[in-house]
């Protein structure tokens, strides 16, 4: 398996172009099943899970060009296959995002039940039982998802109230209901940017989507969908991480091709713990570390429009280098502090009680060999190498691969020392022309 090796110490100073949104690219590569017409995505982010997503759609028999670098057209005419296998949906927990559109436009669907990240439990029961207000017949058998339409092979309209937040189910859901018969209501939606993308897409298809970014969405059934074409937005938690880069290391950085506004509750606790972050324009952030240094402050995970889940680690990283005590809750998932562990190898002094980290800092960080346990943890370790003291090695940088661009290229050019070692039999992501590119 790759590894990263680090040498900590350099203030980081230059350009990052900020890459497409992984989590918005997902959904909307699996709305192409919606209809037997081209779709073409634009600033799809050339990372692990969308090679994977890229197979899974054309093991279903649908035919995807790459007519250039980060252009995906997707034709769904010939599906041939109705399954989601087990090989594919254990890596990445996002296959089952195929559910929906699957059901909805051939009235059946089997998919294995996910896998991905292991930082706790994400059932998917919200999908199943919200397709089921739907009319669908679901069934769990040897490890898969199988359901069916109802009689007459057609979704039917309902108010569907989730009990809780869910993205991927809001996700699943909202591409179900665009061809059911009648008015579908989601109340309790998920309101990630992701969910809206997802949304603007499928009005480009044809759709009747309102409400896509508010708590409440409703969605007008229409009997067929057909051709668009759509750009991705650019990738929040990607635009967070490299932020938190550059104050950590001291550093100065402009951030292109972002949108600030996605970013404001990570932008606004990283001004509270002492960063100077400038919005340029609408798609340029300029960052640095203020004068007076970094100061702890406390954060509790929350879903969108509040702190992300997915910024939780990278930001504790950051906190090891603040003057203070700061408290770390996270609400969403029981198992995400793995990263922590690692960390105090390296010499950060952090305290766990349940869902709540204690960090106390400044910490000394000295390099040492760690583990990347899930992809956010992956960040937070490279983050921890570029402050740390001397060398350090990041194993099983899969996880990182898997939701960010050539993170080690970019952080290069900006004056890092990372290189990347790769393993011998085993490359973390195939070369360009083996995903399709004309």
């Amino acid at each position: 398996m790759d590894k990263f090796r680090i040498t900590g110490g350099r203030a980081l100073s230059g350009r990052i172009n900020v890459s497409g949104a992984k989590n918005s690219a997902l959904p909307c590569m699996a709305a192409a099943l919606l209809t037997g017409e081209s779709v073409t995505l634009h600033n799809v982010p050339y990372v692990r899970d969308i090679i994977t997503q890229r197979r899974l759609l054309e093991d279903l028999g649908s035919h995807v060009l790459t007519p250039e670098l980060r252009t995906h057209k997707i034709t769904a005419a010939h599906i041939e296959l109705f399954e989601a296998p087990y090989d594919l949906v254990k890596t990445m927990r996002a296959s089952v995002l195929v559910l929906g559109p699957l059901l909805a436009r051939f009235g059946k669907a089997k998919v294995s039940l996910p896998g991905g990240c292991a930082i706790g439990s994400r059932p998917i029961d919200l999908h199943l039982e919200s397709l089921k207000q739907l009319g669908a017949e679901v069934s769990l058998e040897a490890g898969y998802v199988v359901a069916r339409a109802p009689r007459g092979g057609r979704l039917v309209g309902a108010t569907v109230n989730f009990d809780k937040v869910t993205v991927t189910g809001t996700e699943n859901l909202l591409m179900a209901a665009t061809l059911a018969a009648g008015t579908t209501t989601l109340n309790n939606a998920a309101c990630e940017p992701e969910v809206a993308d997802l949304a603007e897409l499928l009005n480009r298809m044809g759709a009747r989507v309102r409400g896509a970014g508010t708590p409440h969405i409703t969605i007008e059934g229409v009997e067929t969908l057909g051709a668009a074409e759509h750009t991705i937005i650019p990738d929040r938690i990607e635009t967070g991480t490299f932020l938190v880069a550059a104050a950590i290391t001291n550093g100065e950085l402009e951030l292109k091709d972002c949108m600030p506004e996605h970013s404001a509750a990570v932008i606004a606790k990283l001004r509270e713990a002492g960063v100077e972050i400038e919005e340029v324009n609408q798609s340029t952030l300029h960052v640095r570390r203020a004068g007076g240094g970094l100061r702890a402050s406390d954060i509790t995970t929350e879903p969108y429009p509040h702190f992300p889940t997915d910024m939780q680690a990278q930001y504790m990283t950051l906190m090891t280098q603040a003057a203070g005590r700061s408290r770390i809750t996270e609400t969403i998932f029981e198992n995400r502090f793995m990263h922590a562990s690692e960390m105090q190898r390296m010499g950060a002094r952090i305290a766990i009680d349940g869902r709540t980290a204690t960090v106390e800092g400044p910490a000394r960080l000295a390099g040492a060999r760690v583990q990347a346990s899930d992809l956010r943890a992956s960040a937070s370790l490279v983050l921890a190498g570029l402050v740390a003291e001397g060398e350090t090695i990041i194993e099983r940088v899969y996880h990182i691969d898997r939701g960010y661009e050539k993170i080690e290229d970019k952080l290069r050019r900006v004056g890092a020392q990372i290189e990347r070692l790769r393993d011998s039999v085993t490359s973390s992501l195939p070369p360009i022309t083996e995903v399709g590119v004309l």
